[in-house]
């Protein structure tokens, strides 16, 4: 499970697979993005953080004082390999069809693993102090050697630790027929840095405007941008988002307004 090569365990162990998916929406009626490997837990891990990160949106904002803008993902990436450690480490190798999988949708994120608590641990207890007691020891030892986790069953506690900071509820845990899922839910708004098209700090300043106050005319965006901007300049940047199917427009000349959507 934890040093053997991806070739040999597609054939042999082949519950050693993660699912990615990237949906659009709410639910999982159409995918943006479906991959699937087979390999031992380094492997698979590297493999979920690089696929959180080449979708997951993130809002960059200039820190005083500082050369380098700071990125604010939408959910905090430590608690995301957190669950994700927590999930190679406590599954159930035994189950032939068994794997990890993230789901990425636009209102949360899931991480499943297959398996149920054990030890008769319950949902309630993970919120609280409690024994670490995974079910597999060895690959669990291993990751702490590593420095991927602890070993004092802060886990689920630390996450939700971190999710509070950040402003968002903590993580939804939930016994699944066959597996456990963490689920983390968004509450605010980040426009996409990328999507088809680089972005301008002044078009995603667009989204946010339109994320927080609801449909708009073009006179009510202007007094509302930081950056500043001339009504043409304003327009030429909203008939871009249009096209990329960021935001839509109801109505006719000035008095159409000018809406985020969402679905994109």
């Amino acid at each position: 499970m934890l040093f053997a090569r991806g070739e040999r365990l597609e054939t042999e162990y082949p519950q050693c697979f993660l699912k990615l998916a990237r949906f659009k929406g709410r639910d999982k009626t159409e995918f943006v993005d479906n991959r699937q490997y087979h390999g031992n837990a380094f492997d698979l891990l590297l493999r979920a953080e690089r696929f959180l990160r080449d979708h997951l949106p993130v809002a960059g904002r200039v820190v005083p004082n500082l050369f380098e803008r700071e990125d604010d993902p939408l959910y905090p990436p430590l608690a995301l390999r957190e669950a994700l450690a927590n999930a190679f480490c406590h599954r159930d190798y035994s189950i032939g069809g068994g794997s990890v999988g993230i789901a990425i949708y636009d209102d949360r994120l899931e991480i499943s693993s297959s398996g149920s608590l054990h030890f008769g641990l319950t949902v309630p207890d993970l919120y609280k102090p409690h024994e670490s007691l995974p079910w597999n020891p060895i690959i669990a030892s291993v990751f702490f050697k590593r420095g991927i986790i602890e070993t004092w069953g802060r886990g689920t506690i630390k996450m939700a630790e971190m999710t509070e900071r950040a402003g968002l509820p903590r993580p939804e845990i939930e016994e699944i027929a066959g597996g456990v899922v963490v689920r983390f839910r968004a509450t605010r708004y980040l426009p996409p840095t990328r999507i088809g098209h680089d972005l301008a700090d002044r078009q995603r300043e667009i989204l946010d405007v339109l994320a927080s106050n609801g449909a708009l005319r073009l006179g009510e965006i202007l007094p509302l941008l930081k950056a500043g901007a001339t009504e043409r300049a304003l327009r030429d940047d909203l008939n871009l988002l249009r096209r990329l199917k960021l935001v839509g427009c109801k109505g006719y000349a000035r008095g159409a307004r000018w809406h985020l959507k969402r679905e994109g």
